[in-house]
């Protein structure tokens, strides 16, 4: 193990900058170190891009823990890469993130993005529960099924079939920060959580029915779940075209109001 005085430390094929308060990456690291560093450890600084590294081209694992990434992050095609963490971090978006992760480390078998706001668990808030998280775990296989580790959990046969079959409607949304009081209840101006789940299920203020059932939770679960099925029976392409023409949008239309109904 060697180390000198940049704050540098090289082990064989690993090299580790961390704890250097640097907002990009030094050019001399990946000139220097970049053409046989297997695991690069940049963890602990203030990196808010990745532009140069592209110089490590056999990199098989990054740690990018404990910076100020957003879900913008750019990363270069790295075809070696399996492993990556971006733990604690500022992301607070998922869909983006995974296309572009999808592009350009298309063999990677680990990721880790605990801690940040768009990573529903505990250590993001108190207010997260275990479906919350696995519903995010169902999203993130879809997008990228080739994992085999998510977080600090392995990918298990039953999640591959849940994140095939529905993963795609297990998108997290973020509610918009100047969202006033409607149907979906009120938003403060506070800081808003993410959660995969409609707003309407965790917002305590709004009306229940004679029934004792939340309108807007019951009402938007029963959609969800019709929608789900009848895409289950169709491709995209078919439930598209079904949902266009004006003579199957009249049943689906009938059947969403008579689910709303059942809850006034």
């Amino acid at each position: 193990m060697a180390s000198n005085d940049l704050g540098i430390v090289v082990d064989g094929t690993q090299v580790s900058y961390i704890g250097q308060d640097s907002e990009s990456i030094p050019e001399f690291l990946g000139r220097k170190y970049g053409h046989f560093t297997k695991r690069l450890d940049l963890s602990f600084n203030l990196l808010r891009s990745l532009e140069g590294l592209e110089e490590f081209i056999c990199l098989e694992e990054l740690i990018l823990d404990n910076n100020l990434l957003r879900h913008d992050l750019q990363l270069p095609r790295l075809p070696h890469l399996h492993t990556l963490t971006i733990n604690k971090n500022q992301i607070s978006e998922l869909d983006s993130l995974l296309d572009h992760l999808a592009e350009v480390v298309p063999w990677l078998k680990y990721l880790s993005l605990l801690g940040n706001e768009a990573c529903p668990n505990e250590l993001v808030s108190l207010d997260n529960d275990e479906s919350d998280y696995q519903r995010y775990r169902y999203f993130i296989l879809h997008k990228l099924p080739k994992l085999k580790f998510l977080d600090a959990r392995k990918v298990t046969i039953k999640e591959y079939k849940e994140a095939a079959a529905r993963g795609a409607f297990m998108k997290v949304v973020k509610p918009k920060d100047d969202l006033t009081s409607t149907d979906f209840g009120s938003s403060s101006s506070g800081f808003q959580q993410y959660t995969p789940l409609p707003q309407g299920s965790r917002d305590g203020t709004n009306h229940r029915g004679k029934k004792g059932c939340n309108k807007n939770e019951v009402f938007l679960q029963n959609v969800a779940t019709y929608i789900m099925e009848g895409t289950q029976r169709g491709t995209d392409s078919s439930v598209m075209t079904s949902f266009k023409n004006s003579s199957a949008t009249v049943p689906a239309f009938t059947a969403i109001q008579d689910i709303y109904m059942h809850c006034v």
